[in-house]
């Protein structure tokens, strides 16, 4: 998440997520594949060949400072150990994975908060959306690691993983805007690898 915000804040969204998001996934598929064993059905093979190209369209991948692109690698590490390590946890430990990844973010991140403490102090309505971005944050890792104890590993990586879709959609039914060939073509690649690994 470092890394992902870092990159974000140098204004290079459309660098950074696309990066992240594809080579989090593929990261992502081929440990569940090569490592951990699964072994996905014909359409689910297709559903995730066509999720590569789609978030890419879908995010407007393009180049970019070569900083930028390294915080997007970087960033797509982190995703992938993330969604790896969820992954591993059986059942039985309950929500306990998602609260020690959230303990484990906060005291990794507290030494570089420490030398920001002036940017930390809020005002109250900030501190209320930071605090519900948490939880939404929170309740997707909960999401994700509830799918990867029911299916493939490997399928709910790549399904978790069609966020960049989300805020293209909402733009377009919010605030009426317009959206790119590309990034059209890449929603309906996104519509199609959620109806191919949903049927696989």
């Amino acid at each position: 998440m470092h890394f992902l915000n870092r990159g974000l804040s140098r204004g290079a969204m459309s660098v950074v997520v696309p990066v992240s998001a594809v080579t989090g996934v593929a990261l992502s598929v081929l440990c569940g594949v090569l490592v951990l064993g699964d072994r996905p059905g014909p359409l689910a093979w297709a559903g995730i060949a066509v999720t590569v190209p789609a978030l890419w369209l879908v995010s407007g991948g393009g180049a970019g400072p070569g900083h930028v692109v390294t915080d997007g690698l970087l960033a797509s590490a982190g995703v992938a150990v993330q969604y790896l390590a969820l992954g591993q946890a059986g059942p039985d430990s309950g929500l306990w994975p998602v609260a020690a990844g959230r303990v484990a973010a906060v005291l990794l991140l507290l030494p570089a908060a420490a030398g920001h403490t002036g940017r930390l102090r809020l005002p109250p309505r900030r501190s209320a959306e930071a605090l519900l971005i948490g939880a939404g944050a929170a309740l997707g890792l909960i999401l994700y690691l509830l799918a990867a104890q029911r299916q493939l590993l490997s399928v709910a990586v790549v399904l978790a993983s069609l966020y960049p879709a989300l805020p293209v959609i909402l733009g377009l039914a919010l605030l009426r805007e317009r959206v790119g060939r590309g990034q059209a073509v890449g929603l309906i690649g996104a519509a199609a690898a959620t109806v191919l690994l949903t049927l696989g």
